[in-house]
């Protein structure tokens, strides 16, 4: 009986940690929305270019980028979540789309700096094709 306590307690405490990672990487990719947003709106000319926000938002994006990651353990495809089994099943894949998308927004930080707006948009369309592929990939649809 002790042993039946043990593992259903293992069992609540594995099916919290995994709802815990689930909002977690939820909350960070909610904050891509307004940074990418704002980008967005600049390079396509609805809402005036400025250097310096830009460089800031690409500096932000650059450090969201590092953070989701880390929580997608193994199991965390259960629950209300939009991950596809895909991301645990092609472990290869997924860390290639995590990289490529680690390397997109740390040039774009870096081409942002120097204020050439027909290289940034250029290095942003780039950057939004990593989000896409991972989405394509990854990302169940609705």
């Amino acid at each position: 009986m002790k042993k039946l306590l043990y593992v259903m307690l293992a069992t609540l405490l594995a099916g919290s940690a995994f709802a815990d990672s689930i909002k977690e990487r939820q909350e960070i990719f909610k904050q891509y929305k307004p940074v990418v947003g704002n980008m967005g709106k600049m390079v396509k000319g609805e809402k005036p270019y400025n250097k310096d926000e830009f460089a800031k938002l690409a500096s932000e994006l650059e450090a969201l980028s590092q953070k989701p990651w880390q929580h997608f353990p193994a199991g965390s495809n259960k629950g209300k979540t939009e991950a596809k089994p895909e991301i645990w099943s092609k472990p290869t894949e997924w860390q290639q789309a995590i990289d490529n998308h680690k390397a997109a927004t740390a040039k774009l930080k870096q081409v942002s700096a120097n204020g050439d707006l027909a290289a940034i948009k250029v290095q942003f369309g780039a950057t939004q094709k990593t989000c896409k592929a991972c989405h394509d990939s990854f990302r169940q649809k609705d």
